[in-house]
């Protein structure tokens, strides 16, 4: 597939897939007769996995790390295992901070519905007034 493809199908901007592959986050794409990348469809599951990543904080250093162990083989999987358990404690510790920070701002909201419920109570009284 050629990088066009590959962007359409991975989210991934054409410069991110290169620059990607220029720091070895990805293999480096076969080429076709006229040069151009030709890669195979079985990245977009690469791609996939190092967006979860991404996406979960974990920093360009350590997924460099992870690939050049994914690069040389099953040798690493106990290595890579470890990588992968380093991190998820990481993002278990950064749920939890946003499930406080999540209460916090349901209070807080709920704080607000109370105000709202005694401006009604307020206003039915004084139009009583009136």
């Amino acid at each position: 597939m050629k990088i066009g493809e590959l962007v359409k199908r991975s989210g991934l901007s054409a410069h991110t897939i290169r620059y990607y592959e220029r720091i070895g986050l990805l293999p480096p794409a076969d080429r076709d007769r006229s040069g151009q990348r030709d890669y195979d469809v079985s990245i977009l599951t690469w791609i996939e996995f190092l967006n979860r990543l991404k996406t979960t904080g974990m920093p360009i250093r350590d997924m460099l790390l992870y690939a050049a162990l994914r690069a040389r083989g099953t040798e690493t999987e106990a290595e890579r295992k470890a990588l992968l358990e380093e991190h998820r404690e990481r993002v278990r510790a950064h749920v939890a901070e946003l499930q406080d920070c999540l209460l916090v701002l349901d209070t807080k909201i709920a704080g607000y519905a109370g105000v709202e419920e005694r401006i009604k109570i307020h206003d039915a009284r004084q139009t009583k007034r009136r």
